[in-house]
């Protein structure tokens, strides 16, 4: 079981590549587009915490440690923003402003997406040790929804002129996240689900601070219209793979 949970959990992940790959394809995306695939993967990241995340940390812990961890996460993201935010290549001409914040946003996402990956990583793990068809089923939802996290990734890091060879790369990083959040899963299904409860919901609370502070202001700068229709789809989109795994 150890080595189908470890090599299903690396295709899960690898998604994001997949994600990257399509954007990187297609060249820079149009404002629109932009818009949509922003305000989807924002709508994908709302879903996933509101229906996913904070449900399932609440099934392997208490209300306090949730609550915790969730804040736990929220602050780790407020760090990475004023950490990134005094990294060197700002300037103060309107056009590198604009390529540095979509850097930054893109670099933001990533490191959410990472965190995110870990717990699950811990679902697939968990999933099968509960029953190998529910595992299964989580690792098809996981990397469908890792597509748009990819594209997400990467729509931010092309428009702020990243290297194609770069972006690929980050996402190759974000990827291996998810075999070893099965990998601690495994091991921590053998020890207690309390470590399981305040994982899942800091990468709640990541996500939420990327959704609040990066995805739907960025979206909605681009186009408020295509935005909604973008955060609408991904909303659908999660709901849709809810009622799959029923």
């Amino acid at each position: 079981m150890i080595t189908l949970v470890i090599w299903q959990s690396t295709l899960a992940g690898l998604a994001t590549v997949v994600g990257a790959l399509i954007v990187i394809a297609f060249g820079r995306p149009g404002e629109r587009l932009l818009a949509v695939l922003l305000g989807f993967a924002g709508g994908v990241m709302t879903s996933v915490v509101v229906l996913d995340l904070i449900p399932s940390a609440l099934d392997y812990g208490s209300v306090l440690a949730t609550i915790a961890g969730f804040i736990l996460g929220l602050i780790f993201m407020l760090t990475l923003d004023i950490i990134i935010s005094f990294l060197p290549g700002n300037s103060s001409s309107d056009y590198v402003s604009d390529s540095s914040r979509l850097l930054k946003m893109g670099y933001l996402i990533a490191a959410g997406i990472a965190l995110h990956d870990l717990p699950e990583g811990i679902a697939i793990a968990v999933g099968y040790s509960a029953k190998e068809s529910l595992g299964l089923l989580i690792a098809l939802s996981i990397g469908l929804h890792n597509i748009p996290e990819g594209m997400a990734t990467a729509a931010p890091l092309v428009m702020g002129n990243m290297t194609r060879r770069g972006i690929i790369l980050i996402c190759l990083i974000i990827s291996i996240f998810t075999p070893i959040g099965a990998c601690l899963g495994l091991l921590l299904t053998a020890i207690s689900g309390h470590f399981i409860c305040i994982l899942l919901a800091l990468a709640g609370g990541a996500m939420a601070f990327i959704v609040k502070n990066e995805l739907i202001p960025e979206s909605y700068r681009r186009h408020p219209n295509y935005a909604r229709l973008g955060f609408l789809w991904g909303i659908m989109l999660i709901l849709l793979l809810g009622l799959m795994h029923h």
